[in-house]
Formats: structure tokens, sequence, C-alpha cells
């Protein structure tokens, strides 16, 4: 695998098989980690937006020194909620710590030593309490669609999600519904349920659904670091040798 989801791939299988798997760990955690608050403040800041605004020539004929076409969000003080802790959430936990959010995470076990500025919520507690919410969990049977009409209805209304880690982890219609409803208020998406996604896609016509091709990955510098993993994954198969196995 040149990845480090491996829920296309039939582990079981393989095993049976005698097929190692092997993924390539941790080479993304900061870029993804970047990637999601790129998305965060595309949504809280609306850069994209007034950038665009201001070159159509809409602050040249303004009769005011400033302007604004859509609300904009301070992130201080509001409450980050993390589904999963791994390499990827602790990283955006701590960029998260650094604007002054309030921190908490769901894990499917307890998860020790933790900086103090993180806590360990039960998944309900997170739904309720999250001003943004961001998933950082593989797909697996249990995680597949979690986000749906289910969850989204415990959550805060006027939620932000966002989700950089596998598209089917959403509902994709649930999710469109929400946005459409207002229940969620905006989507940063990076992932989707099938790629490339559908012309048909619910998520293509819902509102304030800001959706990126699943590049948050992409980074030349993290690309460079893939491939040197994917090299020391082959030879130590070479040399008979268990790196990064995960089956």
């Amino acid at each position: 695998m040149t990845a480090t989801g491996y829920n296309i791939v039939d582990t079981t299988a393989a095993r049976e098989a005698g097929i190692p798997v092997t993924n390539i760990p941790t080479y993304g955690t900061d870029a993804v980690a970047q990637f999601t608050f790129a998305l965060l403040l595309e949504i809280t800041s609306r850069v994209g937006l007034h950038n665009k605004l201001v070159h159509e020539g809409r602050w040249s004929s303004n009769p005011d020194f400033t302007f604004w076409a859509k609300p904009l969000m301070e992130l201080k003080g509001k409450t980050l909620g993390l589904i999963g802790f791994g390499h990827i959430a602790k990283k955006v936990a701590e960029i998260g710590h650094a604007f002054s959010m309030n921190v908490i995470f769901w894990n499917h076990r307890p998860k020790l030593g933790l900086p103090d500025y993180v806590r360990q919520v039960e998944l309900d507690q997170l739904y309720q309490q999250a001003d943004i919410i961001s998933l950082h969990v593989p797909q697996t049977p249990a995680t597949t669609e979690m986000i749906n009409q289910k969850a989204i209805s415990q959550m805060k209304d006027g939620v932000i999600l966002i989700n950089t880690a596998r598209g089917g982890l959403i509902n994709e219609k649930d999710v469109a519904d929400a946005l459409k409803e207002g229940k969620i208020a905006a989507a940063g998406i990076d992932v989707a349920q099938k790629e490339p996604i559908p012309a048909d896609s619910p998520l293509l016509s819902a509102k304030n659904c800001y959706i990126t091709p699943h590049i948050a990955w992409a980074p030349r510098e993290t690309r460079n670091r893939l491939l040197g993993i994917v090299v020391e994954n082959l030879q130590a198969f070479l040399n008979g040798e268990k790196l990064n196995v995960v089956n």
C-alpha cells in the first residue's frame, strides 16, 4: 500500500494467502493536520470568497473602507471535537490549542498521558459539546457512515464538520440534508465515498459544502516522504523482515 489507510484491501484474505500487506504510517501527519485547518479557516474566515469579490471590483466600488459578504467566525473559545486520536488528530489538537480552542476527543479506547489541553469524552458528549467536529478515524465496519442522521441530530445547531479521513465515514445524503436545513452550518470535505466524486453526489449541490479532491496528503514534501517509506518496506520484505505490516 502507498497509503496509511488500507480499508480497500482484504487483509484477512491476504493473510490467509500468505501475502503481507504493508502501509505507510505517519508520512502525512503534518500535511493532513495543516489541511484540516485550511478547510476550517476557509469556512470561518472566508478568504477565498472575499479574494474573489475584491478581484471582481466589489471593494473598489464599496462606499466604506471594508465589507464582508458572509459572517466571519473567531476560533478562540470554540470547542473542537476530534473523532479519533491518532497521530493526525494529536497534531490537529496542538493547532487547535494554539488557536485558544477547547479541545475534546473521542477514541475507541482510553488514551493515557494526555497533554493538559485535551480531554477525552464519550461520543455522545462530543456530539453535544463540539462547535467543530473533525474526523480522524480509519474506515471500519464500526465507523462506516457513523456520521448519519442519528449522529447529526445529537450535534449542536450550526456545527461545522470537517472530514480529511475517509469518505465512507459519513452518510453523504444525511450530511447534505443537514447542510440544506442549516443543522450543519458548513462542511469541509477532502474525501468522498466514491472517488472521483460522482457528478450526482448530494454533496456537490449542498449549501456551504467546501470540497477538495483528496489532496490533504499531497504536498511535495509529503509525497517524497511516502516514497521513502515505500522503499524501506520493500527492502525489509526482500530481507525477510517485517516492517509496517498490517495483517
